[in-house]
C-alpha cells in the first residue's frame, strides 16, 4: 500500500487559549496533505471544476488522540482505497514526531459530482490509477 507523507509545524497562530492546536486546524492539515497528494497523482481541482467535476468531502469520521503544541513537528500520513463505485476513501493520521505519536486518526470520504450528482469514481480523469 502506497503511504504519502507531508511533514508540517505547528505555527502560534494554530493554537487555542489553551495552547494545543484548535481541533478545526486539523482538518485544515488533512485536506492540504489531500490536495498535495492529488496533485501528486497528477489530479488538478482546478482543471477538473472548469471540466465540471467538482470534488467534495462527504463524510469526515476523526478520532483526537493527542493534542500538538506550538512548534510541534507532525507528518500527515494518507492511503487510499475505494469504496463502490462512488466513494473514494482517504485514511489519514496525524503522527507527532519524532516521537511517532498518534495525534489524529480520520477517515474522509470523497466523491465526485458532475452537474450537481454524482459520478463514478474512476471516469474522473486520473482517478482510475489511484
Amino acid at each position: 500500500m502506497d503511504v504519502f507523507k507531508l511533514e508540517f509545524e505547528v505555527r502560534d497562530y494554530e493554537c487555542d487559549l489553551q495552547g494545543i492546536v484548535n481541533n478545526a486546524r486539523y482538518l485544515n492539515y488533512l485536506e492540504h496533505t489531500r490536495h498535495k497528494y492529488l496533485l501528486s497523482k497528477g489530479i488538478d481541482f482546478a482543471r477538473l471544476h472548469n471540466e465540471g467535476i467538482d470534488l467534495v468531502v462527504s463524510r469526515i469520521e476523526i478520532d483526537y488522540k493527542y493534542s500538538l503544541t506550538s512548534g510541534d513537528i507532525f507528518v500527515v500520513r494518507l492511503t487510499t482505497h475505494k469504496e463502490g463505485h462512488l466513494r473514494m476513501i482517504f485514511d489519514q493520521e496525524v503522527i507527532k514526531m519524532p516521537e511517532g505519536k498518534l495525534a489524529v486518526k480520520a477517515k474522509v470520504i470523497g466523491v465526485g459530482l458532475k452537474n450537481g450528482r454524482p459520478i463514478k469514481i474512476d471516469s474522473i480523469p486520473g482517478f482510475d490509477n489511484l
